[in-house]
């Protein structure tokens, strides 16, 4: 099928206020490949549930249709603007999230630096020290945070809001929660924006003192819609020592910055290696890096993080390090980084 077929399907559905979805300017994006096709539907928060009505019939439609494999639809949500003694970008800004007190983004320049390992730890370490903590996956196209919470679990929905997945004492929400963990998730910039959108107004999020955005690499839209979208207390950016990873680092500082967005300091993670066996310190990636970079960029340094196999192992048996071995050099860490955290978003 190509977009005006799948769309001639979608005419014979009737859309909630009358009409069917495609004349009511339902369809926020179609994408098809390799026998997939997603569809994101526009929702607003009173037509929930006849969206979400319309589009399981959507998928019921669409997967008679021969040669379609997989079918799958995402509801997305545009906040109007508001007038009055605000912007009204502002008002939409504080709405999205309004049970939530201070929103930080862990994000990076590059990839394979370790970021989500520092998200998932950061957030925990957070919830340890008293706080109500969030953390969503923003990655939509390598979603980690189930398999690293040891999470699996479909979120419920209630009166038409999706409820986080609880895990360490963090409320959380990944895209790998609706979606089988080796499924490829072969989406369009349009249909990413409304997944993340979806995640952050469309979750049942309530009060929170700190919510923890995990952000995909790079300085692209996902980072983008997140500083238009939400009020960021701040950025946290990841990085290893070598040059190669700073210079990726140094462009996500500059990005948070165009837009408006605190940096709240730089993490290095990888610092060093101990070995297990003669605790011989080694500086595989260098040493010291990130720490000459955020002086350069005139932002705090927040710690470094060693290179243990401890780290890498719990991560993949879903029990962040915090928890696994909380008396570990990284555990310890990773609470200190926390607190200071914690110190610059109070």
């Amino acid at each position: 099928m190509d977009d005006a077929q799948v769309r001639q399907v979608l005419r014979g559905i009737a859309a909630p206020g009358g009409g069917d979805l495609v004349s009511a300017g339902l369809i926020e994006g179609i994408s098809i490949a390799d026998g997939t096709i997603r569809v994101a539907l526009l929702a607003e928060r009173a037509t929930v549930p006849a969206m979400e009505a319309a589009g399981r019939e959507v998928e019921a439609r669409l997967r008679g249709v021969p040669g379609v494999r997989q079918v799958a639809v995402v509801l997305t949500s545009h906040k109007a603007a508001a007038t009055g003694p605000r912007h009204g970008a502002d008002i939409a800004k504080a709405d999205i999230l309004p049970g939530v007190r201070r929103v930080i983004a862990v994000a990076s320049g590059k990839g394979g630096v370790g970021k989500s390992t520092v998200a998932v730890n950061l957030a925990v370490a957070l919830a340890q020290s008293g706080l109500r903590v969030g953390l969503i996956d923003a990655d939509v196209h390598g979603p980690s945070l189930p398999r690293m919470l040891g999470a699996s679990a479909k979120p419920e929905v209630r009166d038409g809001l999706m409820v986080p997945v609880p895990a360490w004492g963090v409320a959380c929400m990944s895209i790998g929660f609706l979606v089988p963990e080796d499924q490829a998730m072969i989406w369009r910039g349009p249909m990413v924006m409304g997944a993340l959108t979806q995640m952050l107004g469309q979750v049942a999020w309530g009060a929170l003192d700190v919510m923890v955005i995990d952000l995909p690499p790079g300085t692209g839209d996902a980072q983008l819609t997140l500083s238009q979208k939400v009020d960021l207390a701040g950025a946290v950016i990841v990085s290893t020592p070598q040059d190669i990873a700073l210079i990726d680092a140094r462009r996500g500082v500059a990005m948070f910055r165009k837009v408006g967005v605190p940096i709240l300091g730089l993490i290095e993670n990888m610092s060093y290696f101990s070995c297990p066996h003669c605790g011989t310190r080694s500086e595989v990636f260098g040493h010291g890096g990130a720490r000459a970079e955020a002086a350069r960029q005139g932002v705090a340094f927040l710690g470094q993080i060693p290179l243990l196999a401890a780290v890498r192992e719990s991560g993949d048996a879903g029990r962040p390090i915090v928890v696994a071995a909380p008396d570990s050099e990284a555990a310890q860490a990773f609470r200190a980084i926390a607190a200071t955290v914690r110190d610059l978003v109070a």
